[in-house]
């Protein structure tokens, strides 16, 4: 049998299909991008150019600096002058101020950190009840976590603990007569704690929002079953809202090592009394502000960016063993 022209180049006589010169140009050439694609692209990166000017001139920018800065001794009136790793080791085994203030501040973290969260929490829960006019207090409770970094805050709350204070004066017609709770080194902390935890509204917003998605049907079935109101709460709700516990502690952690206003107004920027309220950005701040050790303050900032880091980074592997998401198995 002969095999026809169209079949001459194929082995099994499988006839191929033609193509034209213009298909094999075209296959030859990547598929450019229209003008209009690119248009579109440009205009997102003109749109994203105002975060990535923040980003390198006002935060890449000045943190290299600082870690410059960090090995260099540096007074601001003088030239920096390397010392390497000198900062470093005088903040770990000469200064005991440092270390007093890396104690103060945990002291603060570890005890109105949780307290702030779970009066948050319980708030968040008698709020679910279908309170009425919900979105008023909601707004009022709220409130608090705006104006509590303030400086008007804190100088209202330096007046309310002290000597004359409205807790003294409360305190006097039950016959106590005490000396000013933030001009004592005993208690002198504690008055800010109870500030932070005042600053409860963030957090308890977070919780309220994170009670409304737990299906209702999940608290029938439990009534139905027998269980209690602590039943309930240790079996569906604390389980339910791990996420938002997690969530709400990572930031609030963040936030209380930070802390700088209420501790510079209340103790009149030197930590007092006798460092009681020394925070860790307090010190910094005295360190880079005060006696112009500049480079010293900047390795401080960068050793609090490490405490930071290495905490977040821990509660996000503890996470694993406490936290439940909704499509686990």
């Amino acid at each position: 049998m002969t095999l026809r022209p169209a079949e001459a180049g194929t082995a099994t006589g499988t006839a191929e299909p033609a193509v034209t010169p213009r298909a094999r140009k075209g296959a030859r050439r990547p598929r450019r991008k229209s003008s209009r694609a690119r248009s579109q692209a440009w205009a997102g990166y003109l749109f994203l150019a105002p975060w990535f000017i923040g980003l390198f001139a006002i935060t890449l920018g000045p943190m290299l600096a600082t870690l410059y800065l960090s090995f260099n001794d540096y007074s601001m009136l003088t030239a920096p002058h390397w010392i390497g790793l000198d900062n470093y080791h005088k903040m770990f085994t000469a200064d005991d101020r440092f270390i007093h203030s890396l104690k103060v501040t945990t002291i603060y973290v570890v005890v109105s950190v949780p307290l702030q969260l779970a009066f948050a929490l319980g708030l968040a829960m008698a709020m679910d009840k279908g309170l009425r006019g919900l979105p008023f207090y909601r707004s009022v409770f709220y409130l608090p976590s705006l104006l509590g970094g303030s400086v008007a805050i804190s100088i209202l709350w330096r007046k309310i603990f002290g000597t004359d204070g409205i807790v003294n004066t409360f305190l006097g017609w039950f016959g106590y007569h005490g000396e000013g709770w933030v001009t004592s080194p005993d208690t002198a902390l504690w008055t800010l704690i109870i500030l932070h935890v005042w600053t409860f509204g963030a957090p308890m917003v977070i919780f309220l929002a994170g009670l409304r998605q737990i299906p209702r049907e999940l608290y029938e079935a439990s009534r139905v079953d027998g269980a209690g109101p602590w039943r309930r709460f240790r079996s569906i709700t604390l389980p339910l809202l791990t996420p938002i516990i997690f969530f709400n502690a990572v930031l609030e952690l963040i936030k209380s090592f930070q802390s700088f206003t209420q501790a510079f107004v209340v103790s009149g920027g030197n930590g007092g009394p006798v460092d009681s309220t020394l925070f860790y950005t307090l010190y910094l701040y005295i360190k880079g502000f005060k006696n112009y050790e500049m480079g010293y303050a900047a390795a401080m900032a960068w050793v609090l960016l490490l405490i930071i880091g290495a905490l977040t980074a821990v509660n996000f592997l503890m996470s694993r063993f406490w936290v439940f998401y909704g499509d686990e198995k």
